[in-house]
């Protein structure tokens, strides 16, 4: 990945990185993610714009400029 990921503060993001949410996100399925809610070891994709996140037993794809490193 020649990109660098970054979050939407400007701080590169990598491998195992934690991020928090920064704002109340509508999720598929009718859930949501409320602000300040702490992702650990985060997983970088192929879009340096987007990240997987594990939540439970389901994986989550998020947009990095609704997250901050942590």
């Amino acid at each position: 990945m020649a990109d660098v990921v970054k979050d939407s503060n400007g701080n590169a993001l990598a491998d195992g990185d934690a991020v928090s949410v920064i704002k109340d996100l509508k999720v598929k399925g009718g859930s949501t993610l409320k602000r300040g809610t702490v992702f650990k070891n985060i997983r970088l994709t192929s879009d340096a714009r987007e990240i997987e996140v594990r939540d439970g037993r389901s994986t989550l794809v998020l947009k990095t400029e609704f997250l901050k490193k942590a």
